[in-house]
């Protein structure tokens, strides 16, 4: 599950708010190990991770850095670059139905 967290600091353009709680709902789910609640435990899950996504969303906005903002489409091509070493696929086959 962690693997879909990606870096969200310094990236060009800046992080959406959507990307943030995805970021935060992978955290919850692998620390609870559930990817879905019971309905006794939908509060608390959800409270999580608004929790979690409003601490990284103050994160993101305090960090600070020297470097130039990381291109997300350079980025995305190094990931598949990445994948295709490691699993021995170009990243361009279409999804199995």
């Amino acid at each position: 599950m962690c693997r879909n967290i990606r870096t969200l600091h310094n990236l060009t353009p800046s992080t959406t708010d959507e990307e943030v709680r995805a970021a935060a709902l992978q955290y919850v789910r692998k620390v609870s190990g559930m990817t879905k609640p019971s309905r006794a435990n939908q509060e608390v899950f959800d409270r999580a991770v608004e929790q979690v996504a409003h601490v990284t969303a103050h994160l993101l906005a305090d960090l600070v850095t020297q470097a130039a903002p990381r291109d997300r489409e350079v980025e995305a091509a190094r990931r598949r670059a990445r994948a295709a070493a490691r699993y021995g696929t170009t990243g361009t086959e279409p999804a199995a139905v």
